[in-house]
């Protein structure tokens, strides 16, 4: 059983003859994220997506189990229709003041669909149709999110919960924030400790949820 996560992934991405910066580019990430990951060692919320683009084992990559090419056929996968690994498509939400629904626009230039074995929208609850990946936009949530980071949408989930992240349609704006129950109305709050410049905001009637957030990816090591 090989130990080093750094190790296995350069090992993998030079089997797909990849460079880090292909690697990178097809997986969605910076390079310089590639390039940590080999050198530090530790995993990544990004390994099944890495594994099935490079067209290795998900479980040697991550940990290290069985052979590098356990149960992996030599041809191309289908990310898009791949039952064991269902995905989920990179949007941009297209909303509009006090509409209920949504429009996306897909972002395949940005990357590869996200990747994660059946087994974990099994164990979440999680329709794969119903999820929806998209960008950190603002660095009003750090530190929890970053400007720029990966966030997974689960749209069949828009009842407000205490304590949790949703992407909320705040007046025609995509905005990702945090639900605050206080003196029993609900508040839009952000993470960020400066809070005059991202002070909380109340749910008035124009405000609409469009899920809960239920993973993130960063390139913040």
């Amino acid at each position: 059983m090989t130990t080093d996560f750094g190790k296995r992934l350069k090992e993998a991405r030079k089997h797909a003859g990849l460079t880090q910066a292909q690697l990178a580019k097809k997986v969605g990430i910076g390079q310089s994220t590639i390039a940590e990951l080999e050198r530090s060692g530790n995993g990544s919320s990004y390994v099944s997506t890495m594994a099935v683009t490079m067209r290795v084992s998900p479980l040697w990559l991550e940990k290290g189990t069985g052979e590098m090419l356990d149960g992996i056929h030599q041809q191309p996968i289908d990310l898009e229709n791949n039952p064991d690994y269902p995905s989920i498509r990179r949007v941009k939400f297209k909303l509009s003041a006090g509409a209920t629904g949504f429009g996306v626009e897909y972002q395949d230039e940005e990357g590869n669909p996200l990747v994660f074995r059946r087994e974990w929208y099994e164990q979440n609850g999680y329709n794969p149709d119903c999820l929806l990946a998209t960008t950190v936009g603002n660095g009003s949530m750090e530190p929890g999110l970053f400007d720029g980071d990966t966030v997974i949408v689960n749209t069949a989930q828009t009842e407000p919960k205490d304590g949790r992240v949703f992407a909320v349609n705040y007046e025609g704006e995509l905005v990702i924030k945090r639900m605050v129950r206080d003196d029993g109305q609900w508040w839009l709050s952000s993470d960020n400790p400066d809070q005059r410049r991202y002070p909380r905001k109340v749910c008035h009637e124009g405000v609409l949820m469009v899920g809960e957030v239920v993973h993130k990816q960063s390139e913040r090591i």
